[in-house]
């Protein structure tokens, strides 16, 4: 994950978005992200990162979010998911 998103103090946008408190926010919700289009639109929906659709997305980026830039073909392992989604939620308190 740390090749494409930051996350902690001082966490910007590289090649994906930063991470820190992306529990709770709007799906493509950063304004200074150049997000693809299925990320624009579920923005324009109002859809909001949940851990569920999280865990979701973890699991089949292409399959979840279809058109992503996204390079990483996913997280087969729920305990591997909800590794992830914990240590996320962590960095939305």
């Amino acid at each position: 994950c740390a090749a494409c998103h930051k996350v902690g103090e001082g966490a910007r946008n590289g090649v994906g978005p930063q991470l820190n408190g992306i529990v709770g926010r709007a799906i493509g919700g950063l304004e200074d992200y150049s997000y693809s289009g299925v990320f624009e639109e579920a923005h324009a929906a109002g859809d909001v990162w949940t851990p569920e659709n999280l865990a979701a997305f973890l699991e089949d980026p292409r399959g979840t979010m279809k058109g992503t830039k996204m390079g990483f073909s996913g997280l087969r392992k729920e305990k591997d998911q909800q590794a992830v989604v914990e240590y996320l939620r962590s960095l939305s308190q």
